[in-house]
């Protein structure tokens, strides 16, 4: 991952950063590197995380999932962390499978059943992804699916993989049933998880390259270091905390090429769950290139001075041409192909929002691959965690999210929580038909 931050400085945008101020960053740069380095060598909770690549076994999840490997769909039941970084590396390389990667990561009914009732669950296989073991959303759908496959007259032991904790619920069923399992990473938050068997199960079973992942990974991690001058993933996130600090409390993704788009979902997370902490750290918005540059960049360029926007553009692709028409004002584009129609649209709208004196980033792939990705994630992930540095928040808790799971285990009757009294206590102000 490449990354070009001079569309952020201050001579170019509004908010942005002098090349002075970035001099002075650099200096709580490299104390943030250091502290980070000294988190990671002693596998601290969260820093753990960027040891990943090192850590992680592709052979333990190449065995685990053996038995599913001729899945003709796989349904990951999990949500957030559990779900996100394993569906940004297969929708990424969906063109390159033949197995259909299906995340069950919400709990809406008719759309939990829709999938069900469309699948051959004869030719499904399942993966069920929770640290705990207890989270509700991912239980529930869980139980469906099991339900499902029974209906289907189908063993669903035959067809699961367990993704778990060292103990919890989900540990004792693998046991009871002797299902392949695997182990959710010690010390590595969910969100912080795609380059562990939480990411990496469902990328085995489409057929992608585990060894190259995190080999991408590896690189990345190989240029962190005290200085913002020579680390990609250190620059974007020293630039992002220092654009937020000088009003960017908004940073929109945006990767040109829809295999990306859900690349922008799992940053969501990353970057709000890690960093939105005592008042502080930007909001993420997710948009794809070039269908929301019709839809969003007239707020963008012209809007509050709120935003940082940052692209994603891969460098290789997959081209078509554009077929010849005998309409005049058309007739430029039979002489181009889609992707420098792609190109041109990209350099345009990070010109438009340059010219406009409003700050973007480009974060730059060679192209989209199992490297790639690999770099990608790695790269994000640092690049949040030196951010989290820089705000003193502690990256790697959630409370807010607990809060509202204790809440909704109250509701369900799951036991005695004071957050679910809350719930009643809503002030209501209705407006009726």
């Amino acid at each position: 991952m490449n990354v070009d931050i001079g569309n952020a400085l201050a001579s170019v945008a509004s908010p942005g950063v002098s090349r002075e101020s970035l001099e002075r960053l650099d200096e709580q740069v490299a104390n943030a590197h250091d502290r980070i380095e000294r988190g990671m060598d002693a596998h601290e909770h969260g820093y753990e995380a960027l040891n990943l690549p090192a850590r992680t076994d592709p052979d333990e999840i190449r065995t685990a999932v053996e038995p599913v490997a001729d899945a003709d769909a796989l349904l990951t039941v999990g949500i957030g962390g559990s779900a996100l970084g394993a569906a940004t590396i297969t929708d990424a390389l969906a063109d390159e499978s033949d197995t259909e990667a299906v995340y069950l990561d919400n709990v809406d009914p008719e759309w939990v059943s829709s999938h069900l009732e469309r699948l051959d669950l004869e030719n499904a296989a399942v993966n069920v992804v929770s640290r705990s073991g207890t989270t509700a959303e991912t239980l529930a759908n869980f139980l469906i699916v099991r339900e499902a496959f029974e209906d289907a007259g189908v063993d669903w032991t035959e067809r699961t993989i367990v993704t778990t904790g060292e103990s919890g619920p989900l540990r004792d069923l693998s046991d009871r049933h002797d299902l392949p399992s695997l182990k959710v990473p010690d010390g590595v938050p969910g969100r912080f998880s795609a380059l562990s068997a939480v990411g990496m199960v469902a990328a085995e079973v489409c057929g992608h390259d585990l060894d190259a992942l995190l080999e991408g990974a590896a690189a990345e991690r190989k240029t962190l270091s005290g200085s913002l001058f020579d680390c990609p993933a250190y620059a974007y996130g020293a630039v992002s905390y220092a654009l937020d600090q000088r009003g960017a409390g908004i940073n929109a993704m945006v990767p040109y090429a829809e295999s990306l788009e859900t690349s922008a979902e799992w940053f969501a997370q990353l970057w709000a769950e890690s960093l939105g902490k005592d008042d502080l750290g930007q909001t993420p918005v997710r948009a794809l290139g070039v269908t929301d540059q019709h839809s969003q960049l007239q707020l963008y360029r012209a809007g509050p001075r709120d935003k940082l926007v940052t692209f994603v553009s891969p460098g290789e692709t997959a081209d078509r041409t554009i077929p010849a028409t005998d309409v005049d004002d058309l007739a430029y584009l039979g002489d181009a192909t889609l992707g420098e129609l792609l190109e041109a649209e990209f350099e345009a709208t990070e010109a438009s929002l340059a010219a406009a004196g409003r700050p973007n980033v480009r974060l730059e792939l060679e192209r989209v691959d199992e490297y790639e990705l690999g770099g990608l994630l790695y790269g994000l992930e640092a690049a949040c965690v030196l951010a989290g540095e820089l705000y003193a928040v502690n990256t790697f808790e959630q409370p807010a999210v607990e809060w509202a799971k204790k809440a909704t285990r109250g509701l369900l009757g799951g036991g005695e929580f004071e957050e679910a009294d809350a719930v009643a206590e809503k002030t209501e102000l209705r407006i009726e038909r």
